[in-house]
């Protein structure tokens, strides 16, 4: 026994013992998260126009940090008129939206458009944070371009297939917004001022420094 107890000494060894008592910490808040997770180079994420673009590892979730005029985002993967010579009488904003391939339904006090009037039409599915406020859902007729891609009837193929992978706990920035990949799903928030959102398959939360709104599991 001494024997082997100098052998391991000698050798520099360690023996790891799990502790049955360990309890593994409930993820961070969203804010919290985005705040403390190291950032990293955004170089891999870069899709042209100044755009930080990617998709997270279990492919349920896609955003970009980009930027908005009005209502206009200028998206690598949907068509949009963000450059539309219309639309430069409008300030450029910074935003982070995000996609989802599968996604809750918003709840009655989250929902921000009445359609164009008709008060239908306004799906989940689509997060968008603004330096000063985050919302959910869109009104829309058709699927999310996630949806298309990763959804239960998706092609797996074309622009959102292509993005780089945000790893589990890694943190990007652009123009004071952070979006983080941890917890399932997707943080986004503008940490100055306490205001952003999380996302994931079965649920979402708005963080706007009033209580939250949470969307429960179906």
């Amino acid at each position: 026994m001494l024997a082997a107890l100098f052998l391991l000494a000698s050798t520099g060894c360690t023996v790891t013992v799990e502790d049955p008592g360990y309890v593994v910490p409930p993820p961070l808040p969203p804010m919290e998260q985005l705040e403390q997770a190291p950032l990293v180079d955004p170089q891999d994420y870069g899709g042209g126009d100044d755009i930080l673009s990617f998709v997270t590892e279990d492919r349920t979730v896609a955003c970009s940090l980009t930027a908005a005029r009005g209502p206009h985002i200028n998206l690598p993967y949907e068509q949009n008129t963000f450059s539309n010579s219309e639309n430069n009488r409008l300030a450029i904003v910074p935003v982070a939206h995000c996609e989802l391939a599968k996604y809750p339904k918003p709840v009655p006090g989250d929902v921000a458009d009445d359609c164009a009037g008709t008060n239908l039409g306004y799906l989940g599915g689509v997060a968008l944070l603004t330096p000063d406020k985050a919302t959910y859902g869109e009104c829309r007729s058709g699927v999310t371009q996630m949806e298309a891609t990763y959804g239960p009837r998706g092609n797996k193929a074309g622009p959102i297939a292509e993005l780089a992978v945000l790893g589990d706990g890694q943190n990007l920035e652009r123009n004071g917004l952070r979006c983080s990949s941890y917890n399932g799903g997707v943080a986004c928030g503008n940490v100055s001022a306490g205001v952003g959102f999380f996302v994931s398959e079965d649920r979402y939360e708005l963080i706007s420094g009033s209580p939250e709104s949470t969307a429960p599991a179906p």
